[in-house]
Parts: structure tokens; C-alpha cells; sequence
């Protein structure tokens, strides 16, 4: 189009530099960001979508000799936009770099030249290197849990069970027209495990977020921040209450906030704290315990344990506060003890140990557990919530939502929740979504993993394409109806998984 409404002498002029454009929008196709706009604002652009436009760049430049990094930049893609993705990184490699990645996508490891696999288990537990050689190696090594996943010998599989019950009830949605959207016809059917599939930029968010989410938040009387997207009408059954959106914001902005309070596992901590001996000698109640409070919290760092330093160009800095050294309390607060540890040191503990700690107090435990099911054993009770990934704090979320054991008829909607999960801890997540389930909950979930895909109850695959070139449905219905449409992109690789 450009070279018709030049000159010659303009089109001679604009050669070269037309030439370069037309290049570097093939790097972004090439990593997989064909779908998104020129003018997009940097500050709306998910991590993996950051992370692979400056992986574009560096294609362009034609550099040799450089050691690459990259923090899981399969996050958010499809798996043919991973096809394409590995390319591109064996593209760089054959320039003449390395490429260290971490990841956890089967297609990425197998495609790789030489794997380092870390083990046995999470935290303290791991830090082992247990195999390392090419993919064929790996897959012969009989340590490796990594192995077993790759070989065949395990699989991500959901074993179902007969507590399920059948609601026979849709959730209706007429003309969304929100973004790239062609006015959507979708049912969801309740007390169902729903994915929703597609490749990159096809609408799978605002289906769930704009539409779904905000219109029936506005439905059930729930207060939300943003406009809903635009529908000609939604039926919602009388059966279903509440609708609970568990996304990877922050549980929490400032080093106060932590896993144990956002669960309030630690009100039980701090009553617990409050009954012992040396707590009632001196008249101390559970606020006591509390940092967000004065009294028993280090004044100098208000209970953050670490002191912000304020930078005038650079980002703000975090030091331990040299005052109670990182432990949030002060001096009279650090003498009570519980089985011999203060309450810093049971805030220091992993989610593992404080199960193994507090054995005798089954309400605690019972709290723990919920966030040991989701894969998060590894974690500290009182690790501040600016250094959870946005996969952490999506699963304490949901172990929350685990830990209200009188819920029922709730629709559960997650983005992407096995974002930065190993195979292994897929398995344990699909089975809590699946006790959810069995509760008479609705649990919707955006995924590409094919593990994942291939296990949900029900699919709404989106496409064809990303940006204008999708917003519709390209097929709907369970796993095997997938597989045998024509149309379906996401039904090519799901047939290999079947």
C-alpha cells in the first residue's frame, strides 16, 4: 500500500526504511504479538508480551555472541504462537548466542539443545540439580519427575468422581460487543469445569473480564470499578449467588500485606500467640501480635521489617530496618513463644513446615492445607506480597476461596492459572478446581495448556485469528467436539493430547 501512494523518487527515497519497518513488524509476527496494535500503551502489556517485544528487538539487531535469559516467554501463548516462538529463539541461537530459558512448556523442552533439571521438590526441599543432558537423556532418567512427564510414563489426568451433579442450567450471554467481539452468542453451563481457548489477542480476556465478570458482578448487586462491556442481555439462573474473579493482581501493595493475612490464617496465629502463658502474665492480646497496629510492631519500620528509600530517578530501594532487623516487632512482643518460636520465626516458616508445626492445631492446619494444594508449600507465611509472581498470588487467592467450605453455586473465573506451574503441580491444581467443582460450583478458567484444555468439561474456542481478525466463536462443546472441527486451531493440537 505504501509503495502505491509514493513516487518513484519518493519510493526510492523510502526503500531502506520501509525495508526495516516491514522487518521488525516480522519480528513481532514471529514472536507471536501479531495480534496487537502499534499504539498500544506499554503500561497495559502483560509480562510475556514485554518480554517478547524486547526478544524482537534483539533479533534485529543481528548480534553474535550473546547470552540470552528469559524468565518463561511462552506465558500467554497458544500453542502454535509457541511454535512460532521457538523458532525465533533457534533463530538467535543459530546467529550465534545462547539462549538460557526457563520454563516449564513440554514443546520448549524438548526443543531445546541441553535441559538443567532442578529438584526434587520446591523450597528447602529443592535446589538439587537432578539431570541434566538433551531431552532424549532427560527423558531416560528415572530421578527426574521432569522425566516421567516427557516420556509418557505420567500425564496430567483428571479422575473424576460421582459426586458431580448435573445442574442442567446455562448461563446465557447475547451480542457482546465489547473490543474485538462480533456480537458473541455464549451459553455456560453451571456446576461445569469451562475452558476457554484460543490463539493470542482472539478475546479469551474480555470475554472473561469485560463481559462475563462485570456484567454478572452487576447482576448479583457486587460494586466493581470498571464499565461492563456492552451485551444486548445476560440470563442468570436463580441457583447461581456469587461470582468470584481470581485474577494475578497483588494480594497486597505494601511488605504488610502477606499470605498469612490475606488468608487470615494469621488471626488464628495471633489468638494462639495471645492464650500462652507469657502473653497472659503480661496482658497481651492478639492486636499485640498485629504489625499494622502499634503496640507490639517496630515503630521505625511501622511493621514492614524494611525501611523505603525513596529514589529521584531510579526506583525506590527496600533496606531491612536496622532496628528489629527485618523481624517487624519489637523486643517485649519477641519474648512470648509459642512451642518455643516467636511469631517472626513462625512467619519465617514455609507454608510445609508450619503444617508439620502447628499438628496439633487442626483450624490452622486445616487453612494451610488449602494453600499446600495449590502448590504453594515452598512459600513463607509472612513473605511480603510484592515479591509474589502473579501466578502466587492468583493461588493464595484460591486458596481462600478453598478455605470457605460453606460456598456453593459460585462461578470461579481464572486467568491462566497454571501460569509458571511445573506438570506435577498442574495435577494438584486441576484436582482443586475439581473439589470446587464437585461443590456445586462453576469453575471457568482462560488456559493454552493443553493438559489443561484437554480435561475441561466444556470448551468456547475463540478465534479465528487475534485482534480484528478473531472475536468469534470457532467452535464450542466438549474436548472430542473440538478435535473434529475443521475450523479450530486449538482442536489441531488437542488432537495430538487425546
Amino acid at each position: 500500500m505504501a509503495k502505491e501512494t509514493l513516487t518513484v523518487k519518493e519510493n526510492t527515497i523510502a526503500a531502506p526504511i520501509l525495508k526495516e519497518i516491514i522487518s521488525r513488524l516480522a519480528f513481532l509476527n514471529a514472536v507471536g504479538l501479531n495480534y496487537l496494535t502499534l499504539s498500544r500503551e506499554a503500561s497495559t502489556l502483560a509480562g510475556g508480551e514485554a518480554q517478547r517485544i524486547r526478544l524482537a528487538s534483539q533479533i534485529g539487531t543481528g548480534l553474535s555472541g550473546v547470552l540470552y535469559v528469559l524468565d518463561e516467554p511462552t506465558i500467554g501463548l497458544h500453542q502454535r504462537d509457541n511454535a512460532r516462538l521457538i523458532a525465533t529463539l533457534k533463530t538467535l541461537r543459530d546467529l550465534g548466542n545462547s539462549i538460557v530459558v526457563v520454563e516449564h512448556d513440554r514443546d520448549t523442552m524438548l526443543e531445546s539443545d541441553y535441559i538443567v533439571d532442578f529438584g526434587p521438590r520446591a523450597g528447602k526441599h529443592g535446589g538439587e540439580i537432578i539431570a541434566e543432558g538433551t531431552p532424549k537423556e532427560i527423558k531416560a532418567n528415572k530421578k527426574s519427575l521432569t522425566a516421567k512427564y516427557l516420556n509418557g510414563t505420567k500425564r496430567v489426568e483428571l479422575h473424576r468422581t460421582n459426586k458431580r451433579q448435573d445442574l442442567h442450567t446455562n448461563l446465557e450471554i447475547r451480542g457482546a460487543v465489547e473490543h474485538n467481539l462480533k456480537a458473541l452468542d455464549v451459553d455456560i453451563p453451571l456446576g461445569k469445569f469451562v475452558c476457554i481457548s484460543g490463539v493470542s489477542g482472539s478475546g479469551k480476556s474480555t470475554l472473561l473480564y469485560d463481559i462475563l465478570y462485570t456484567n454478572l458482578a452487576k447482576a448479583l448487586g457486587k460494586v466493581v470499578d470498571d464499565r461492563p462491556g456492552k451485551i444486548n442481555s445476560m440470563m442468570v439462573p436463580d441457583m447461581l449467588k456469587r461470582v468470584s474473579l481470581i485474577d494475578q493482581s497483588p494480594i497486597g501493595r505494601t511488605p504488610r500485606s502477606n499470605p498469612a493475612t490475606y488468608t487470615k490464617i494469621f488471626d488464628l496465629i495471633r489468638n494462639l500467640f495471645s492464650q500462652t502463658q507469657d502473653a497472659r502474665v503480661k496482658g497481651y492480646t492478639a492486636g499485640r501480635f498485629s504489625f499494622n497496629v502499634k503496640g507490639g510492631r517496630c515503630e521505625a519500620c511501622q511493621g514492614e521489617g524494611q525501611i523505603k528509600i525513596e529514589m529521584q530517578f531510579l526506583a525506590d530501594m527496600y533496606v531491612m530496618c536496622d532496628v528489629c532487623h527485618g523481624t517487624r516487632y519489637n523486643s517485649e512482643t519477641l519474648q512470648v513463644r509459642y512451642k518455643d518460636k516467636t511469631i517472626a520465626e513462625v512467619l519465617a516458616m514455609t507454608v510445609d513446615e508450619a503444617i508439620e508445626f502447628f499438628t496439633s492445631v487442626k483450624t490452622i492446619q486445616a487453612k494451610l492445607r488449602t494453600l499446600q494444594d495449590v502448590g504453594l508449600g515452598y512459600i513463607q507465611l509472612g513473605q511480603p506480597a510484592p515479591t509474589l509472581s502473579g501466578g502466587e498470588a492468583q493461588r493464595v487467592k484460591l486458596a481462600k476461596e478453598l478455605s470457605i467450605r460453606s460456598t456453593e453455586h459460585t462461578l470461579y473465573l481464572l486467568d491462566e492459572p497454571t501460569t509458571g506451574l511445573h506438570f506435577e503441580d498442574i495435577q494438584k491444581l486441576l484436582e482443586v478446581l475439581d473439589r470446587l467443582v464437585e461443590s456445586n460450583n462453576t469453575v471457568l478458567v482462560i488456559e493454552h495448556t493443553m493438559d489443561v484444555i484437554r480435561n475441561a468439561d466444556w470448551i468456547i474456542d475463540l478465534g479465528p485469528e487475534g485482534g480484528d481478525g478473531g472475536g468469534e466463536i470457532v467452535c464450542i462443546g466438549t474436548p472430542h467436539d473440538i478435535v473434529e472441527s475443521p475450523n479450530s486451531i486449538t482442536g489441531r493440537f488437542l488432537k495430538e493430547e487425546l
